[in-house]
């Protein structure tokens, strides 16, 4: 199969969902450039009127095309980083969130919001946020998170074809992954989770860039007789507990990984649900790894000690596993957008 970036894998779902229905347009600041990777050719082949640009006001735009998705288009609206989704949030809680809800299904509202989460480039706390409790907390909102170009691409298609609201969260960071996508048509359903490494041992529930740091621990504990099994929910909302439940019976021990807060954050509910649901099966008490509580600082150095870690996701391990010794892991190497 060939392999193409996640940044590749968006903008092939953006030009195919735009070749097949011409009510699915792009709003947004500087949509029509290309800043971050994932536009290419859409302006030159939809033009303006399909592909606008707009003024730095993310309030107007998920407003515009929250309007847009009640009047019949499918618009995607990007908002270039999640942190100013709170500017835009009472458009995206109290507008597309409820709208469909409040008028008793008459309409729809086919809308996806697509945003960047995520540190790990000294980007400072104003751009480095996953912006996911606030919106999982919302009812009437979907959360798709990819971590792979499949995922990417499958996710948005099935986003786009949604006729609810979608949040869709890609990672900064996973931009210039390299990964398996197939050339032929495919979506992924939401609300079903994706076992992305086999294991016996311990089960780590992780999403979007986590996934990845989760695989590479997984990877050099194996070497020590480690066997971790690695879970993505690919979608917060709707949530497959199922298939992380039926893990736990098995492995026993869970660690949960999301770069949003520690507190009050996407850990914790995943954590709630599997104390509901399979707290008997349960050997060690379930271990999470998150962000500190603090602002995500600019200063690399700093920004290492608020958000996770290889080493803290193996110490993670080491904890329900009842290790005393020390799990040496190499660190993560300084990140780059592409």
């Amino acid at each position: 199969m060939r392999r193409i970036k996640f940044e590749e894998a968006i903008n092939e779902a953006l030009m195919e969902e735009m070749n097949r229905d011409e009510t699915v347009i792009l709003i947004g600041e500087h949509v029509s450039s290309d800043i971050l990777l994932q536009h290419k050719g859409l302006y030159d082949k939809f033009g303006r009127g399909r592909v606008r640009d707009t003024a730095i006001s993310e309030a107007a735009i998920v407003g515009v095309s929250t309007g847009a998705a009640l009047a019949g288009y499918r618009p995607i609206a990007d908002v270039m980083f999640s942190d100013f989704c709170a500017i835009a949030f009472d458009e995206i809680t109290n507008k597309a969130a409820k709208w469909r809800f409040m008028h008793g299904g008459m309409q729809t509202t086919p809308l996806v919001i697509k945003t960047a989460i995520g540190g790990y480039l000294g980007a400072g706390a104003e751009h480095s946020q996953c912006f996911e409790s606030p919106i999982m907390h919302t009812p009437g909102l979907k959360i798709a998170i990819p971590s792979t170009p499949y995922d990417a691409k499958g996710l948005l298609k099935t986003a786009i074809r949604d006729n609810n609201p979608v949040v869709y969260m890609h990672h900064k960071i996973l931009l210039g992954v390299m990964g398996e996508v197939p050339e032929e048509e495919y979506t992924i359903p939401f609300g079903v989770a994706d076992i992305k490494r086999e294991g016996k041992d311990v089960t780590v529930v992780a999403t979007g860039f986590m996934v990845k740091m989760a695989l590479d621990v997984a990877d050099q504990l194996q070497e020590k007789g480690i066997s971790v099994e690695v879970i993505d929910p690919r979608t917060l909302e709707p949530f497959d507990i199922e298939t992380i439940v039926a893990s736990v019976k098995n492995t026993k021990r869970v660690v949960i990984v999301d770069e949003d807060t520690l507190r009050c954050g996407v850990t914790g509910e995943i954590a709630a649900q599997i104390m509901e649901k399979a707290f008997d099966y349960l050997d060690a008490p379930i271990q999470r790894v998150a962000a500190v509580n603090l602002p995500i600082p600019g200063n690399i150095f700093l920004e290492e000690y608020v958000l996770p870690q290889p080493k803290k996701i193996a110490d993670a391990i080491r904890t329900v596993l009842g290790i005393k010794e020390d799990l040496p892991v190499r660190p993560l190497q300084r990140a780059r957008l592409s």
